[in-house]
């Protein structure tokens, strides 16, 4: 729907669990900085301003 890859997939499904960025990296073995690029990612592609939004879309629409 959002044209997600794969990684970003799996990272907005730990931001759908709370994670911080600092915990998706250590979760899937990428540095903090990867994590906020994929989230940055994400929150673009979805087009909208916050990870709150782009995880309320993710339980709205069923994207994890």
């Amino acid at each position: 729907m959002y044209n997600l890859t794969e990684t970003e997939k799996v990272v907005l499904e730990l931001m759908t669990q709370g994670l911080t960025n600092k915990e998706i990296g250590q979760k899937i073995f990428i540095s903090v900085h990867t994590a906020k690029s994929h989230v940055s990612a994400i929150i673009k592609k979805m087009n909208v301003k916050t990870r709150a939004s782009a995880t309320y879309l993710a339980g709205k629409f069923n994207l994890v």
